[in-house]
């Protein structure tokens, strides 16, 4: 039976880590796959999540298990209780790095979709994922993310209707060092998905 931290006790004074019997290896010897966490960032409009739902889908026809975690829907769910501040964002992106961490442990094909804006939120997540983490910068000039507006949110943004709006009213810092640069203003989405698909096939995760 759990414990529940009395007063005066720290929250995870009771809490011990369990080493279990089926761990990651175990998974990867009875699959086809070994599983990677693939970071997508970029800002809004960038063209994220329609290339990672394009490579879900992809290896889904593979016969590839995978998982899409998709900044909107985490928010709907799992982060509603977060905002848009600086101190919010930096826990919406740790969760989810938690998160991503238990898919890729599970042995899944782990795809995250967020603009996940400051680059030490994404350092964090890679040291927590290690080797297995694959960052990919969907690199779209801001002319041409606020020319799609999919959600019309530049136009409120520009409006000041919508605080804290990254590359408007809050920063976005692009990665020094992604695994993968994707220019959606001059490539297709499916030669996006070629590039990452060929990727994971040359480092074994195929």
């Amino acid at each position: 039976m759990g414990m529940d931290a009395g007063a005066g006790e720290k929250p995870n004074e009771n809490v011990v880590r369990h080493n279990l019997t089926v761990d990651r290896q175990a998974r990867i010897g009875i699959s086809r796959q070994r599983s990677a966490v693939l970071w997508f960032t970029g800002l809004s409009g960038s063209g994220k999540s329609t290339i990672a739902n394009a490579l879900e889908i992809r290896l889904h026809q593979a016969g590839r298990l995978s998982y899409l975690l998709d900044g909107d829907n985490v928010r709907l769910g799992l982060n509603a209780d977060l905002g848009f501040s600086e101190h919010d964002r930096k826990e919406n992106n740790r969760r989810v790095a938690h998160v991503a961490r238990l898919f890729w442990d599970a042995n899944v094909l782990t795809l995250v979709s967020f603009i996940s804006p400051f680059r030490h939120e994404r350092e964090t997540a890679r040291q927590l994922i290690g080797p297995d983490f694959i960052e990919i910068f969907v690199d779209t000039p801001m002319a041409e993310c606020e020319k799609r507006d999919p959600k019309g949110l530049y136009v409120k943004a520009r409006k000041g209707e919508i605080a804290q709006f990254t590359g408007i009213s809050s920063p976005y810092e692009p990665p020094e060092n992604p695994e993968i640069v994707l220019h959606t203003d001059r490539e297709s989405v499916a030669e996006s998905v070629e590039r990452i698909v060929a990727l994971l096939t040359a480092r074994g995760y195929l």
